[in-house]
């Protein structure tokens, strides 16, 4: 398998390693609302010259499938970048001496965000990826029907040198939420473009794992988690969700009724309005996963990064449960219930990830963000990692790992305001805090039992 990434920004020339939410009438968490915001792309790379693009800020809106379509649905965690320089951009600017160019708001003709060399490289993953994940499977769990799915898949993999991933070869599926492969959902230009991203994030990370798109037939609980039931009863062992909303005393029952898998490690986007719970990722039996901005650094470990946050009510999700049981692996004292996050991973537009979709935009390539980048990430250091204990909830696994060099410790940002009592739940430190968990992925050692 060839692992050559075109574009990609190694500035240091080396390889290192190569449902409803709650009841119906819950009010829903909705990732920006379609407004767009500003960022500065902050990255630790001087740009090549002082040209003014090479000064422009990211900007980006919330993708259509966070506005739910009806009552009771719930919101996809994405943004799409359009317009500025991106952090990818300006450390290939710094790579090749040449100004960085700004994105445009229209699809670009090449990659404008991270690539799978750049994600595997900052988490420790080249040498996993290149030979582990061959025969596992990763389940992606979103609402209504994507057409292009396995084409604009393939026009990734393509890019990015990465095998085919086919319905022919049997790499690639594509069903609904009862496993029909004929029988799908209504398509839905906004939720296609979730789609793509979580596709193309878990090829980067797992280039060598299988891939099963399960689409629900709407975007509520009962439709999403039914999706995760028919995802586990198939066989898959990482089911990626990137949706949430309000938390609701029927918690604990959408818990046992569609999240309680052990043996199979969920995970689950932690949200994209700042500091507050949401569900699912407030499950005690999922692994939630934070955000954080990655850039290129001069340190060891090549890369630095902190706590997604660009507003108040933008960036990364955490909080303390209102509902779900504390699971016993989590001993932080300033939260009685489930605390979120476990871990974490690129989540800021600004540093964001190069996807490419087709479906009811112009085809090309986008740069996204949110917290259902971060998702599907981590669900490839699982895979990566190897099949959980039959027994087991994985969410533990980096639990296990804490303080070692397993993880990547987030020590600086925040993402709101709470308790001084317990400001670890939106406030980064050294060891465990609620923005980004343990930590990130530096290798896979974390993510297996």
């Amino acid at each position: 398998m060839r692992t050559t990434t075109p574009d990609s920004p190694h500035i240091r020339g080396r390889w290192r390693r190569a449902g409803a939410a709650g009841a119906a009438t819950a009010a829903l968490l909705f990732a920006g609302l379609g407004t767009a915001t500003q960022a500065d792309a902050t990255t630790t790379a001087a740009p090549a010259a002082s040209s003014k693009a090479a000064s422009a800020k990211v900007t980006w809106a919330a993708t259509p499938c966070a506005t739910p379509k009806h009552k009771g649905e719930l919101a996809c965690d994405s943004f799409r970048v359009t317009g500025g320089t991106t952090a990818f951009q300006k450390a290939r600017a710094a790579e090749t001496g040449k100004a960085a160019k700004v994105t445009p708001k229209a699809a670009a003709a090449g990659p404008t965000g991270f690539g799978p060399s750049d994600l595997q490289d900052a988490y420790g993953l080249t040498s996993a990826a290149a030979s582990n994940g061959s025969g596992e499977t990763i389940a992606i769990v979103d609402a209504y029907d994507d057409p292009n799915a396995e084409a604009d898949l393939a026009k990734y993999r393509s890019y990015y040198g990465l095998d085919a991933c086919t319905t022919s070869n049997g790499c690639f599926t594509k069903i609904s939420q009862t496993g029909s492969t004929t029988s799908l959902p209504a398509a839905d230009s906004g939720w296609a473009e979730e789609e793509s991203l979580d596709l193309d994030m878990a090829s980067a990370v797992c280039p060598q794992c299988n891939i099963m798109l399960v689409e629900a037939k709407s975007a509520t609980t009962a439709n999403l988690g039914t999706a995760v039931n028919e995802a586990v009863a198939l066989g898959a062992k990482y089911v990626s969700n990137s949706y949430g909303g309000s938390e609701s005393s029927s918690d604990s029952t959408y818990d046992t009724k569609y999240y309680k898998h052990p043996g199979v490690a969920i995970t689950v986007s932690a949200g994209d309005e700042g500091y507050g719970a949401e569900y699912p990722a407030a499950s005690r039996y999922v692994t939630a996963v934070g955000g954080t901005a990655l850039s290129t650094s001069s340190n060891s470990r090549g890369w630095t990064e902190s706590v997604w946050n660009t507003s108040s009510t933008e960036g990364t999700g955490s909080g303390c449960s209102s509902y779900d049981t504390k699971p016993s692996w989590q001993t932080d004292t300033g939260c009685a219930k489930r605390t979120i996050a476990d871990v974490s991973a690129v989540a800021d537009p600004a540093t964001g990830v190069s996807v490419y979709d087709s479906y009811g935009v112009t085809a090309g390539w986008y740069t996204f963000g949110g917290t259902s980048a971060s998702a599907p990430i981590i669900a490839g250091v699982y895979a990566l990692a190897g099949t959980p204990g039959s027994g087991d909830y994985p969410a533990e696994y980096p639990y296990e790992s804490a303080g070692t060099s397993a993880l990547n410790d987030v020590t600086s940002g925040s993402n709101g305001s709470c308790s001084s009592s317990a400001s670890y739940l939106c406030t980064a430190r050294s060891g465990y805090d609620g923005p980004t968990g343990w930590g990130t992925p530096e290798g896979t050692d974390a993510f297996t039992g």
